[in-house]
């Protein structure tokens, strides 16, 4: 089973109007956006835009971390040659040896203390140039060495990297702008992630290979970045400072050094005009003598006569790269005017000097440049992974569009003379909402203009403005309304008189005949609309599951209300369901006061997948193995929370074992039974995999609170694992159940995640073994100000377990808390989220 294979048409908040929306009392869309999703917000925007163009940044600053020894590999023989017992040639005599080979002024040289290592000389810039060309000398004989190999690609690459190839000012700005925009990404990537305990590392560094799809993806960027995140402030800040003069001026200012002259073309005829020719092997002997130990010495030439040479040279044991001392030297005596050891340079000027080793890494020497060449390789991999996750986003929003989008073409032949049908849906996990957008795409077929409308945000007054109206309703837990309904339910039962005089309308009522009040909200709210004075289309038909008859019913009112033929609606319920093999079962609580809770296994279709909250619809057997009553083919489905991901490799389903009185099933309730005891190990199980978009996971760095009982565990767990794979660690459970020494269910990993940080607070009480009992909605209502204080930042809620009692109390609580409207107010934002039964 894939997931195409799930019922998850679910309409979002944004998607556009089926047809088109009443023209009276349009409801302003009022936002109220957290400093969090703004910066959300603006993370995937930056990220999907200049992102993209970091790749570009990333891979080229990455080419050249390892230049210079990709072209020794390229040009064996060049920059190096074999040790000679002689001794190299001077400065003196390898500008000597090139000027007059060349017929060019040398301008500096720069020399190696390694024996072998060919000089490097730099001539004067010619006419119209910034720079003068370059050549690598034979160190013994001072032969022109043959032109390097690659040397024109990596000059192109880091005119890509520092200016993108376009003009080097605008291109430095370009640049710069782009580095400011990696050091938002990695900012906000932080404040996006940041933990409940942000001293526990293993919450910002540990990775979970085992993920699989949005899970992985978002965890594999979130880790990632994080190790990243250093690396990529120093990139960007550095980076900063050679794009924007007005940056390095008042940092080069700070730090003592002059202010820098813009290096002006050669002018014309100004190559013409040879300076002296100064003999300074008097100055080189001289530097020898006073730079003990120097490896690399960049010596520029007089260009006047009386003009000292300068000396740039680095220690053996200087601590990077760019920490060079200075020594000025005459030529004619070899006397030193000036002699500046890095050690006695400004602090200023030294912390300047920083700037570049820190850029390529090398301030830290090999590890230093392999992690930066790294952290510059996964710039294209959060570039890939933050679209994957964009995608994967508007996709998801497509797939409620796309079935909206079948509303809005109006069938052949047909015109939209009358008001739209309104065609609206109460639902709790998504079937309702799915039903009704298959029928409204059926009557818009039919030539039927309809407007597709969630009671969820939806005004009882608005129905005045509609003729007709068709909706389909699912009841939840023991006949109420589903919890994003409940308001419109209240608002309707406290309207009076009969506003609705003027409104027909038609019912579909789901629900599920194991409950006592079946189908209830469908015919509480029936009730109310003809107490307001709307009058029924069709009697009210109710769907028990996925019952085909009673789906063919509503297919054949549809086809009356349109004046045409309607196509089934539901059919593709009953083939969803596959064959999955019972590999395992546990008995969690022997000698518990309660009945036998038991973890169910199974292995099911390679490729089956689904996210925290889905639940799995089982068809059981009778204890005998056979199938059905004496009334039906087969026993109806029952619902399980899903307690395990994908990842798990394995489905697992906790289920409570019920036990009744008399001889029907031997005792037992027809599917617990079937799962904990007669079903065979290695035995088929009936289960379709169902979307519970109402339970939907949060897979965003936002506080959650978990509050369940016994088997309610299952979803909860989900929801957990999914958590601690995402990274995110602002989670706080509550969980009861009878005795702590029998029913610690999970005990191990809930108490794992706490030692790990991964849950911020376990609350876990045990309602028998005090003196007076004590169950989890107590536990809450003692600490409503911390309740008060996780919602404040946003926390979502969500509750599994039991109706009756637990769910039931926890809702009142939250009333206590927030009083009607803020728990309204909850429920719209979609932060009070239920599984309960």
């Amino acid at each position: 089973m894939t997931t195409s294979s799930l019922p998850q048409l679910r309409a979002s908040t944004d998607a556009v109007p089926a047809v088109r929306q009443p023209s009276a009392a349009p409801q302003q869309r009022r936002w109220h956006w957290t400093w969090k999703q703004v910066w959300f917000q603006l993370h995937w925007f930056i990220g999907i835009t200049a992102g993209t163009v970091l790749v570009i940044i990333g891979l080229s600053g990455a080419t050249l971390a390892f230049k210079d020894e990709l072209l020794d590999v390229m040009n064996p023989g060049v920059r190096h040659v074999p040790v000679e017992t002689r001794a190299p040639l001077t400065p003196a005599q390898l500008s000597n040896i090139a000027a007059a080979e060349h017929g060019q002024r040398v301008a500096s040289i720069t020399m190696y203390a390694q024996a072998g290592t060919a000089p490097r000389l730099f001539f004067a810039p010619k006419n119209g140039q910034r720079r003068g060309e370059s050549i690598y000398v034979h160190p013994y004989t001072g032969a022109t060495q043959p032109a390097l190999a690659g040397a024109e690609f990596f000059e192109w690459t880091e005119s890509l990297h520092r200016w993108l190839l376009l003009p080097r000012d605008p291109g430095r700005q370009v640049a710069g702008a782009l580095a400011l925009c990696l050091l938002g990404l990695a900012l906000s990537g932080l404040y996006l992630r940041w933990p409940r305990r942000p001293l526990d590392w293993r919450t910002w560094l540990t990775f979970d290979p085992a993920l699989k799809g949005r899970s992985f993806l978002w965890n594999l960027h979130a880790v990632a970045g994080t190790w990243c995140l250093v690396v990529y402030v120093a990139l960007t800040l550095t980076g900063i400072y050679w794009s924007y003069d007005v940056v390095r001026d008042n940092v080069d200012a700070w730090a003592g050094k002059p202010p820098r002259m813009a290096q002006e073309p050669a002018k014309k005829g100004g190559g013409k005009e040879k300076a002296p020719a100064a003999d300074i092997s008097l100055a080189w002997t001289s530097f020898q003598q006073h730079a003990a130990g120097w490896t690399l010495a960049s010596v520029r030439l007089p260009t006047r006569a009386g003009e000292a040479v300068q000396f740039t040279w680095l220690a053996s044991d200087a601590p990077h790269e760019r920490a060079r001392s200075r020594m000025s030297i005459l030529p004619a005596d070899g006397s030193i005017t000036e002699n500046e050891p890095y050690s006695q340079q400004a602090l200023g000027a030294r912390l300047v000097n920083i700037i570049y080793p820190l850029h390529m890494g090398t301030y830290f020497g090999l590890p230093g440049r392999i992690i930066v060449t790294l952290a510059s390789l996964g710039l294209p991999l959060f570039a890939i992974t933050g679209w994957m996750l964009y995608l994967g986003r508007r996709k998801a929003k497509r797939a409620v569009q796309a079935q909206r989008a079948m509303l809005g073409a109006s069938a052949p032949g047909k015109t939209d003379t009358g008001l739209p049908t309104l065609v609206a849906y109460a639902s709790q996990s998504g079937q309702a909402e799915r039903l009704a957008l298959e029928s409204a795409r059926a009557l818009q077929q039919a030539g039927v203009a309809v407007d597709v409308q969630s009671l969820d945000r939806f005004d009882p007054a608005q129905l005045r403005q509609y003729e007709r109206a068709l909706i389909v309703a699912s009841t939840f837990g023991e006949g109420e309304a589903p919890d994003g309904t409940r308001r419109f339910a209240r608002l309707l039962h406290a309207t009076s008189g009969r506003p609705l005089a003027g409104l027909e309308f038609g019912m579909l009522a789901l629900g599920d005949r194991h409950y006592s009040a079946f189908c209830g909200f469908g015919h509480a709210l029936a009730q109310q609309l003809q107490a307001l004075g709307a009058h029924p289309l069709f009697p009210l038909i109710e769907v028990d599951k996925h019952d085909p008859a009673a789906l063919a019913d509503w297919s054949k009112a549809l086809a009356r209300c349109s004046g045409s033929a309607i196509d089934a609606i539901g059919v593709q319920e009953e083939a969803s369901y596959a064959e999955w093999r019972l590999t395992r079962r546990v008995l969690l609580n022997p000698g518990s006061l309660g009945g036998e809770l038991h973890e169910i296994t199974l292995t099911g279709p390679a490729g089956a997948t689904w996210e925290a909250g889905a639940l799995a619809e089982i068809i059981a057997c009778n204890a005998d193995g056979s199938e059905g009553d004496a009334h039906h083919g087969q026993h109806a489905p029952r619902s399980y929370s899903l307690a395990s991901l994908p990842s798990d490799a394995e489905l697992q389903l906790l289920v409570r074992q019920e036990r009744h009185a008399g001889e029907d099933n031997q005792g037992f309730g027809v599917c617990s039974g079937w799962l904990t005891r007669f079903a065979p190990l290695g035995g088929p199980i009936r289960l379709r995999l169902q979307a519970n978009p109402a339970f939907a996971p949060a897979l965003a760095d936002v506080p959650c609170i978990y509050i369940g009982n016994g088997s309610g565990l299952a979803g909860l767990r989900a929801h957990l694992r999914a958590r601690h794979r995402a990274g995110l660690a602002h989670n706080w459970l509550l969980f009861g159940e009878r005795q702590q020494a029998f029913d610690s269910v999970c005990g191990e990993e809930l108490q794992g995640w706490l030692d790990a940080g991964h849950l911020a607070r376990l609350d876990r009480v045990f309602s028998r073994d005090g003196e007076t009992r004590e169950y989890v909605q107590d536990r809450l209502r003692a600490n409503a100000e911390e309740l008060r204080e996780w919602l404040a930042q946003g926390a979502i809620v969500y509750v599994c377990g039991s109706l009756q009692g637990m769910a039931a109390g926890i809702d009142a609580v939250l009333q206590e808390v927030l009083g009607q409207e803020g728990l309204d107010a909850l429920l719209a934002a979609g932060r009070y989220r239920r599984d309960v039964y």
